[in-house]
């Protein structure tokens, strides 16, 4: 599966982003689906992720501002993410993963900016 992010960018602080993570193949038989970011210095966290029955988890610092969402019909998952704030600057990479055997694709990752 190849994954492609697109939706990055600059945005003052308050504003909104949406990212798009396009799989280059039905996700159907994809158990999760997410995202990470990595901010310069720090280690890569996760963000939000979403099963394959659609339940989904965020981490507490994006809880209530950012959604993430899955289109299982255009092979793509979405994170919107609203309000957001400089230390949500960094590098955002999608993956997908298998359960079993266990396997996980990453994407190419895409840049987010946010200014004050």
């Amino acid at each position: 599966v190849q994954l492609v992010e697109s939706g990055g960018g600059l945005v003052q602080e308050g504003g909104s982003l949406r990212l798009s993570c396009a799989a280059s193949r039905s996700i159907l038989a994809i158990d999760a689906m997410g995202w990470y970011r990595q901010a310069p210095g720090k280690q890569r966290e996760l963000v939000a992720a979403i099963t394959s029955g659609g339940s989904a988890n965020s981490a507490d610092s994006v809880k209530g501002r950012f959604t993430i969402s899955r289109d299982n019909a255009n092979y793509t998952v979405y994170l919107q993410m609203n309000s957001l704030k400089p230390e949500d600057t960094g590098v955002y990479y999608c993956y997908a993963e298998v359960v079993d055997p266990f396997y996980r694709y990453w994407g190419q990752g895409t840049q987010v900016t946010v200014s004050s």
